[in-house]
């Protein structure tokens, strides 16, 4: 188990790697806290199952394409995707915004779309993969409103200190009756989103739609349509996810 651990330490960190030529083991040392040999040699492993990459010129590491595939399998799993992309790319031309897709995973939300409008130069860019803890952003908020409370509770007890847990969830009874949530600059400053649930006939949160804005751009009346446009697409992949469960 601790392998597994070590090998997971060692992906999260390739992955978050904001360069494309990749990590010196050196400095992959630094970040982990582990030996060069033990390095050495979980790195070995890595790059001959796919995990990892490195340059034989550069010898610097790169997080395997392996790992992408693995992505994919799963995402081609979550059928109510491809129906409703339609619909996500419908939403970015009207509101010509950055959308998100975002499913619940445990304490944190994955960021599992995104479509951009290539009309807004200036937009909120945050990357597919990216896990934001379920008490912070639009999307998120709107679905633990939309959860059962058991569930919901759960989740609020391991993210919100004891002294807020009341004041979070009147907040969130009021999302839930209004139908959608706002954040102002919670993860990024400067940034604004709207979110909505994407929910079953059963009441399962399939996950959220939300819009990500930059938020000197956003007026009232642009916020107000903003509002408007997504529960209409809201309604229109309600009818989908229904037509195909």
């Amino acid at each position: 188990m601790q392998s597994i651990d070590r090998v997971m330490q060692l992906a999260k960190i390739l992955a978050n790697e904001n360069t494309s030529s990749g990590i010196s083991i050196s400095d992959l040392a630094k970040e982990c806290d582990l030996a060069l040999s033990t390095l050495h040699r979980i790195l070995k492993s890595m790059v001959k199952q796919g995990l990892a990459e490195q340059d034989t010129d550069t010898k610097l590491y790169k997080l395997g394409h392996v790992w992408m595939e693995y992505g994919l399998r799963a995402y081609d799993t979550m059928d109510y995707i491809s129906s409703i992309r339609p619909e996500l790319d419908r939403l970015s031309r009207e509101v010509e915004e950055s959308i998100y897709l975002s499913k619940c995973t445990g304490i944190e939300a994955i960021i599992i779309e995104r479509i951009d409008n290539e009309n807004n130069q200036i937009r909120m860019y945050d990357k597919l993969g990216l896990r934001i803890p379920m008490n912070i952003g639009a999307a998120n908020k709107i679905m633990l409103a939309c959860m059962p409370d058991a569930e919901s509770e759960k989740i609020i007890q391991q993210l919100v200190q004891e002294s807020e847990q009341e004041t979070f969830k009147q907040m969130l009874q009021k999302i839930r009756k209004q139908g959608y949530a706002i954040s102002h600059g919670e993860r990024t400053e400067g940034t604004s989103s709207i979110g909505v649930a994407i929910v079953t006939r059963s009441g399962e949160v399939l996950g959220a739609i939300s819009i990500g804005c930059v938020t000197f751009n956003l007026s009232e009346d642009r916020l107000q349509m903003m509002i408007e446009k997504i529960l209409e697409a809201k309604e229109r992949v309600s009818e989908k996810i229904g037509r195909s469960s």
